[in-house]
């Protein structure tokens, strides 16, 4: 049996279905197939679920400093996984399930149920239904990597997709991987009431960031009692009548490591190796990212890849924005592209990361004279009310134009303060522009004129 569409999504990600709902509102029939669960990475394993934990977990934390701020609790702080669990699990479902609702009602969509594998540049494979379009749009996303360490294989582990369905705080979860997803599972797990151990074979926590963002994170989870170790060169599994030992031979510390829980956050691969990529034609890489051009497209003339599977963001909001650069090109007569994009990202431990741009080091390597202005959250007006000034402030500015070329905020509210400075990047304006707005007190922007006056050259 064989079925013609005007378009084919393959993945209903954070770029699959508002681009059906573009092509389907400019008339256009289309079929949008998903294998498993609607929504993707975002909806189900990542960014709804891992936050609602993050808020459980912070309720927790607030709730045994309650005393600091003058409010008296009766009692130990007590933790219901299950119920912990059961709002996480709910805060999907109805994500989940408006997405369902929605494609399900879109006049002129077709959502089909089952995993899709190419049979030709035109033509998709779903069970026993053959589906064809001039044009294919793939957006399936990617999963948790599973590093070849020595007895990985012995030994039962979570990911992140696993971990989110797990209905009890492990007694002792050691985290393989210092980086984005580790962390925030690190910490979150800890003000759950587990013991936690963060192991990095790298010298430092999340590596591409500066030093002394670096230092400061692992400043805040130690304080919090998370055991990090770092310059884990050897790391190896094997079984233990108390769980599982992690193997790590660092230069200080204990060389081995006993775990009830081992999670493995060691980065992500594509969901691309069963797709029958081959016999459209479409190149990947060397690790299975499907290459894509600036506007997306692939080598193969109408497929297009969107998300996570090309490599080219690891966002929910990067997938969004390559729905939207695809649709203004294809549908509103635009040219953008990727390369025009503006980065920008978080890290949700708390207080959160929030970055945009370069690094002092990657400014510094591109041969930028550069300056840079910092400050500490111990001296923001509400940081200090809210009782939460760890951390600090950073900007990176050209010393020659005055463009900001990078900033920083590892602090109460960095994930929604960034966007002033990601703003003023994209309209182009120059530091001096956000030197003299004048910022609402008390918030966390307000500092930024401060910290951009002080700015010396590196």
């Amino acid at each position: 049996m064989m079925r013609s569409f005007d378009a084919i999504i393959i993945g209903t990600g954070q770029a699959g279905p508002p681009l059906a709902g573009r092509l389907a509102a400019a008339g256009k029939s289309v079929a949008i197939i998903e294998r498993k669960h609607v929504g993707g990475t975002c909806v189900n394993t990542g960014c709804m679920p891992t936050k609602a934990l993050v808020a459980s977990a912070y309720a927790a934390h607030l709730a045994r400093r309650a005393a600091d701020f003058g409010v008296m609790l009766d009692g130990h702080v007590q933790i219901d996984m299950p119920k912990v669990m059961q709002r996480s699990h709910q805060v999907t479902l109805n994500a989940r399930g408006n997405n369902e609702k929605w494609l399900s009602g879109m006049k002129g969509c077709t959502l089909i149920r089952g995993h899709a594998r190419f049979e030709g540049p035109t033509r998709v494979r779903v069970v026993e239904e053959v589906l064809e379009a001039p044009q294919i749009f793939i957006n399936v996303g990617g999963r948790a990597a599973v590093p070849d360490l020595p007895g990985i294989d012995d030994i039962d582990y979570l990911t992140n997709s696993s971990i989110v369905m797990l209905h009890r705080a492990p007694e002792h979860l050691v985290v393989i991987g210092g980086s984005y997803i580790g962390l925030e599972f690190a910490q979150m797990y800890r003000r759950f009431g587990a013991e936690v151990t963060v192991v990095e074979k790298g010298d430092r926590l999340i590596s591409r960031e500066d030093p002394e963002i670096s230092d400061a994170i692992r400043g805040i989870l130690e304080k919090e009692g998370v055991q990090v170790r770092t310059g884990a060169e050897c790391i190896r599994f094997s079984r233990h009548p108390q769980g599982i030992a992690v193997g790590l031979s660092c230069s200080e510390g204990a060389p081995e490591v006993i775990g009830s829980d081992v999670l493995l956050a060691t980065g992500r691969r594509p969901n691309t190796d069963d797709l029958g990529l081959k016999a459209a034609g479409v190149e990947v890489d060397e690790r299975g990212y499907i290459k894509v051009n600036d506007d997306l497209s692939t080598n193969v003339p109408g497929i297009y890849a969107l998300g996570d599977c090309n490599g080219k963001g690891a966002f929910t909001h990067t997938a969004y924005n390559d729905f939207e650069i695809v649709a203004a090109n294809l549908l509103d007569g635009e040219d953008r592209k990727v390369s025009q994009r503006l980065l920008g990202y978080a890290l949700y431990i708390d207080p959160p990361l929030g970055r945009v741009g370069r690094t002092e080091a990657q400014a510094a390597k591109a041969g930028r004279k550069i300056l840079i202005g910092t400050r500490p959250m111990s001296r923001v007006g509400r940081a200090i009310e809210k009782g939460e000034t760890q951390g600090l402030m950073k900007i990176i500015i050209d010393a020659e134009s005055r463009q900001i070329l990078g900033a920083a905020i590892l602090g109460a509210g960095g994930d929604e303060a960034i966007h002033g400075v990601l703003d003023m990047m994209n309209a182009g304006a120059t530091a001096d522009s956000l030197r003299w707005a004048l910022p609402i007190h008390p918030t966390v922007s307000e500092l930024w004129p401060t910290v951009i006056q002080s700015a010396e050259p590196v």
